[in-house]
């Protein structure tokens, strides 16, 4: 892994002190997803920003899985058929889950508990399930990781 980590395909943020990466193929919802939670975060008086979009560095600090952004790309968000925005954002969080969006008609009703997503060859998150149609998804993250 080299100094800033080794950069994969996906959209990171943090809501208070959670970390979330969105993975995904392009086109998947992955940063609609993670606007949308940003935005009702804030709308709830949570601190929310966005790490990277579209590139996310990421490494290993002891056991925390740590994401990054390129600078290039400093607080840009892509929404597909909108355009940029541009959102607050931080350099790096401690990344704590995996957000994957998924197709309803396409998958169980309810997803095998414990699911991990494998980031690089040591890294692991616990994988969390969003159908990709839906809006306002922080309340069912926040819901999912309050548990």
């Amino acid at each position: 892994m080299s100094a800033c980590g080794v950069n994969i395909h996906g959209t990171a943020i943090v809501v208070g002190t959670t970390g979330l990466i969105f993975l995904g193929p392009s086109g998947s919802g992955k940063s609609a997803l993670a606007f949308d939670c940003l935005s009702e975060a804030r709308l709830h008086g949570q601190f929310a920003a966005l790490v990277a979009d579209d590139q996310v560095f990421i490494s290993r600090f002891g056991t925390q899985v740590v994401g990054a952004r390129p600078e290039t790309i400093k607080g840009l968000i892509e929404l597909r058929h909108g355009g940029i925005a541009w959102v607050e954002s931080i350099p790096r969080a401690v990344l704590h889950y995996a957000v994957l969006p998924i197709d309803r008609a396409a998958v169980e009703r309810l997803p095998e508990q414990g699911m991990q997503v494998t980031l690089l060859d040591d890294v692991r998150l616990p994988a969390i399930y969003v159908p990709a149609d839906v809006r306002w998804p922080f309340s069912f993250i926040n819901a999912l990781i309050s548990s």
